[in-house]
């Protein structure tokens, strides 16, 4: 995945919101700005090249001072990223560095 060619579908707003992940979004206080934030700006934590129908991603940023975290499919071939989740990691669930999954 080029990281670059991901920057560039979210500039010309070709990424899909399911309605599940827009409301679990609305209940978690997680905008559309702040996603495309963390995509671009942020680093992928986890990588699953062999997912299907597309590869998709794990992403960690920060947004207003808060970790974020977001799981995205991509389709390079149609230029279309699909938002899976967002959501505000914990340290139930990862490292002190939010990024690490515990085992």
């Amino acid at each position: 995945m080029n990281h670059d060619q991901l920057v560039d579908i979210i500039q010309q707003g070709r990424i899909e919101w399911s309605a599940h992940a827009l409301k679990r979004m609305l209940e978690k206080g997680i905008s559309r700005a702040s996603v495309k934030h963390i995509i671009c700006t942020g680093e992928m934590i986890e990588n699953y090249p062999d997912n299907k129908p597309f590869p998709s991603g794990l992403f960690y940023g920060i947004w207003q001072n808060q970790p974020l975290h977001a799981v995205i499919a991509y389709d390079l071939t149609e230029q279309k990223i699909f938002l899976i989740t967002a959501y505000w990691p914990d340290e139930e669930h990862f490292e002190t560095d939010l990024k690490t999954r515990r085992r």
